[in-house]
């Protein structure tokens, strides 16, 4: 018994004895989760537009209860091997350097009251005294700050989670050198990160969106936000645009990996739990060359005009969307800017959602359609359009006295007093109308007739949200003051103001027959993409009725006329550009004068220019619409536009039909995807 005992005791100490001394020692299992590559992004036919650039990367993985001294003497070493950009190395971080270095003398600083209080209230107090001679020779010396930088880093590490303290700029040199001297580097190592690669450059870049830095981690507003959602603190997430919006989408499974440690914290294993996965890609509606296009386009107009009136120094931006009205689908949507000082143009598309502009004589359908629902018109009402003025108001008229004209003809003609009577009517009896007449007692209150005519024009999307798939949007201004003569400015587009995507958005729905459809530029969610392009599909984007004009179908019809008449008839104020073209096009012109302010030599606030904004909303074909378009050129100076927006409108649709020709030729449909991969 005795010699079986001995036996089975020399087996357990010689045999399982270092296996069974670390479960004894086992005090903790720990998981983490290691970032993976995000989902990429295409346009409508496949072709990559977001794409993920590998770069060398230098991380840490800190243990647990690392000690301040351990990462300055592990920063020490790292500093001789890679060079580290210093600008982001704080006062606090030299002064907490010198007091490592020199702890004797900086406590021996305290007064005894402070020698009373606790360590850390002791180390603040310490910090305060540090001087700017102290660290006179740390800001002279750029391997300190080096060392800093990269201690800084160090710090910023989560225990037992994987930290970046270098990827970008790391030379093949560095990379090497690090790898080879990783056994006196405790808890570096050498990996690929990811980096984001815009195939297109600036184009589209903007609705792209951005990511966090390397190092910056989740921004600070958002910290409890993605915590609730796993996310760790120093993960880069979408920041802006369809990266911010899709964030769930595009960062994937992240690799779980369990840690085991000892007593000390020391790391005794790791496990890989669960394998990563590339985030999910998305098929975006755009199409990229129809965006490129597009920007081409509008820089190109823009230009003339500038060139031919250098005086006018505020016209800045050209904003287009373009879209399918049928599924809401966008195709193209830009903004460009002139830069007058810098003689050259960059690309704000962000613009077309955030910036909204009195949108003039192209909102008139809605107006008309606000007056056959209401009841003060009817199909072939007329009026005579001649200068109109109320009591206590300025004159107000068309851009020429046009006599007698029915609704086809007001749209056509583009007439404001045919709008004005319609506005005037919905607020109470304007049948006996006299020149310069006080407000009939019969009359609503103003502000209750302007609540109603928004109330109509919100149903188009105008003044109210879109719907598009981005974390925002603007609504446009809304002037507080209803007093009549505003009222009628209201029906003419002179008073509230909307963005170039609203003024999309209403266009569409009159264009398909009033309904209001969500924009979005994501058409499909696909599992993880291979080096081929997309891979299967996961969720397809369906378009989205967001409400349907609630009046009858006969008077959309009836606009829509008269939208085909502004763009083909010979009284249409766009007939000159379109009548001629195959694709059948309609839609309206809009001018809304503006006013541009600017503070003086004393600081007062006046204004310094009378400027136009030119507008221009439309579909094709009429009969059959699969595109519309919408186009705000602001501050325009006066009488100097040249039909810009007519000439930005015309071209981008040109461009539109002929690539639909164009690749009607070549087979290519973005309904078949194979296809389309084969031919890129």
């Amino acid at each position: 018994m005795f010699a079986f005992l001995i036996v089975q005791l020399g087996i357990v100490q010689i045999l399982h004895g270092e296996a069974a001394q670390k479960e004894i020692e086992r005090t903790e299992d720990t998981t983490t989760a290691n970032p993976v590559p995000r989902g990429k992004m295409y346009d409508r036919y496949g072709r990559l537009l977001v794409d993920n650039k590998p770069l060398y990367s230098i991380t840490y993985t800190p243990p647990k209860n690392v000690q301040p001294s351990e990462k300055l003497d592990l920063a020490e070493k790292l500093a001789q091997y890679i060079d580290k950009n210093t600008d982001k190395v704080t006062e606090w971080d030299k002064k907490d350097y010198w007091v490592m270095q020199n702890r004797e003398e900086a406590y021996s600083r305290l007064t005894p009251e402070e020698q009373e209080l606790s360590s850390k209230e002791q180390y603040y107090a310490v910090i305060e005294k540090v001087t700017d001679e102290d660290i006179k020779e740390i800001n002279e010396n750029k391997q300190v700050l080096e060392i800093l930088a990269i201690k800084r880093e160090l710090d910023q590490a989560p225990a037992l989670t994987p930290h970046i303290i270098k990827n970008q700029n790391i030379s093949e040199k560095e990379y090497a050198v690090v790898a080879e001297h990783l056994s006196e580097l405790p808890g570096i190592n050498v990996s690929t990160d990811w980096e984001r690669e815009k195939v297109y450059g600036e184009t589209f870049a903007n609705f792209i969106g951005g990511i966090s830095d390397h190092g910056d981690g989740i921004p600070r507003e958002k910290v409890d936000y993605y915590l609730s959602r796993q996310y760790s603190r120093n993960d880069r997430v979408g920041e802006s645009f369809l990266e911010e919006e899709y964030e769930t989408v595009l960062k994937g499974q992240k690799e779980l990996i369990e840690h085991v440690t000892d007593q000390s914290g020391k790391l005794i294993d790791s496990e890989v739990v669960r394998e990563g996965k590339q985030g999910k890609s998305l098929k975006l509606t755009v199409d990229i060359e129809l965006q490129e296009k597009v920007d081409k386009i509008i820089r190109e107009e823009m230009k003339k005009i500038i060139d031919k009136y250098p005086r006018n120094k505020y016209l800045k931006d050209g904003l287009v969307v373009m879209s399918d009205p049928k599924t809401g689908e966008i195709l193209a949507i830009s903004g460009q800017r002139y830069d007058h000082e810098k003689h050259e143009f960059t690309d704000q598309s962000y613009r077309v959602v955030y910036d909204a502009h009195r949108p003039g004589s192209a909102v008139k359908g809605a107006t008309v359609l606000a007056g056959y629902d209401s009841g003060v018109i009817n199909i072939g009402s007329s009026f005579y359009d001649a200068p109109i003025k109320i009591s206590q108001t300025p004159e107000k008229s068309s851009y020429i006295t046009l006599g007698h004209v029915n609704d086809l003809e007001a749209i056509a003609k583009s007439s404001n007093v045919y709008m004005f009577y319609v506005a005037l009517r919905m607020g109470g009896d304007y049948t006996n109308y006299r020149y310069a007449q006080n407000v009939p007692s019969k009359v609503k209150d103003s502000d209750k007739t302007l609540l109603e005519l928004r109330n109509y024009f919100k149903q188009f999307g105008l003044g109210v949200e879109t719907g598009v798939d981005l974390p925002y949007e603007a609504t446009g201004y809304k002037g507080d003051s209803p007093n009549p003569g505003l009222l009628m400015d209201y029906a003419i587009g002179q008073y509230d103001t909307f963005t170039a995507l609203q003024l999309n958005q209403y266009v569409s729905t009159i264009a398909n027959g009033g309904y209001r459809i969500q924009p979005h530029l994501v058409k499909g969610i696909y599992n993880s993409s291979s080096d081929n392009g997309l891979n299967s599909l996961y969720k397809s984007i369906e378009p989205k009725v967001l409400n349907q004009i609630e009046m009858d179908e006969k008077y959309i019809n009836r606009v829509q006329e008269g939208f085909r008449r502004v763009f083909q008839h010979p009284n249409g104020t766009a007939d000159h550009v379109f009548n001629s073209k195959s694709y059948n096009p309609a839609g309206k012109t809009g001018t809304a004068q503006n006013e541009i302010y600017a503070p003086n030599a004393k600081g007062e606030i006046e204004k310094v220019a009378d400027v136009e904004n030119l507008t221009l909303v439309g579909y094709a074909p009429y009969d059959d619409p699969e595109v519309a378009f919408s186009v705000i050129v602001p501050n325009v100076g006066l009488e100097s536009g040249d039909g810009i927006n007519l000439q930005i409108g015309s071209r981008i649709l040109d461009a539109y039909f002929d690539l639909k020709e164009e690749r009607q030729k070549n087979g290519i449909s973005i309904n078949n995807e194979q296809e389309n991969n084969e031919n890129d």
